[in-house]
């Protein structure tokens, strides 16, 4: 190829120039995405479950994916601290003008990674529409049991795979492109059945649509606790 100067730019300007190239899904999910993921998550009805969920959490606090904090208004005083994991900086920005008078520290990690946390430390597991979008849940799961005390509860509320035929199927054809756009969201877990299968008991489970559309908005809401 022939530069504007008439000479022939060499294989390696070539690659510099490639690995110059924007990286505009990587820009997009570090800048645009989080955004879209806080004000998605700030309707009228998700505020609804938070705040008939996370004041039941008490204790030491572990909340995974705490994202943009839009859990922290609604802890009760019965919480003595929050540890926060979320991989994403700008996420964890938001969340931090949030914090109001809680103890919050943030864990800059995938849900995957080791907790910097000890055996049986925690008294309370939140988790709020975060299962959906980790890589591997299961091996997440088994992290937050192995910090969570005998005696503690995980409190969930997630989307997942609906029951009817019909709206699942819509689930399995839209999430390989809602993967790509949602940060990873699969929009088919059967959730329950995944924290099952990590050692938990389910006590306590709602499970039902809120307003949306159907294959985005199957929710399960409840209570799980360790086996053994």
């Amino acid at each position: 190829m022939e530069s504007p100067d008439g000479g022939f730019w060499s294989l390696e300007n070539r690659r510099v120039r490639v690995k110059r190239k924007p990286d505009l899904m990587g820009l997009y999910a570090k800048f645009v995405l989080p955004r879209i993921i806080d004000l998605a998550m700030s309707n009228r009805k998700t505020r609804h479950l938070r705040a008939a969920w996370i004041p039941l959490a008490c204790g030491e606090v572990l909340e995974v994916g705490i994202g943009s904090g839009l859990n922290l208004a609604f802890y009760s005083s019965e919480v003595r601290r929050v540890f926060g994991v979320d991989p994403s900086v700008e996420l964890q920005r938001m969340a931090r003008k949030r914090l109001g008078s809680i103890d919050v520290e943030f864990l800059s990690q995938s849900a995957e990674e080791p907790l910097p946390l000890a055996d049986g430390s925690i008294d309370t597991v939140v988790l709020t529409w975060t299962l959906c979008s980790i890589a591997d849940p299961q091996r997440a799961l088994k992290e937050m049991k192995r910090v969570l005390k005998a005696c503690g509860k995980l409190i969930f509320v997630e989307h997942g795979r609906a029951p009817d035929p019909g709206v699942a199927v819509w689930q399995d054809r839209l999430t390989p492109l809602w993967k790509r756009i949602g940060g990873g969201c699969h929009l088919n877990r059967r959730i329950d059945e995944m924290i099952k299968q990590a050692g938990f008991q389910i006590p306590e489970l709602t499970a039902s649509y809120i307003p949306g559309p159907r294959p985005m908005t199957y929710t399960y809401q409840g209570i799980a606790r360790t086996i053994g």
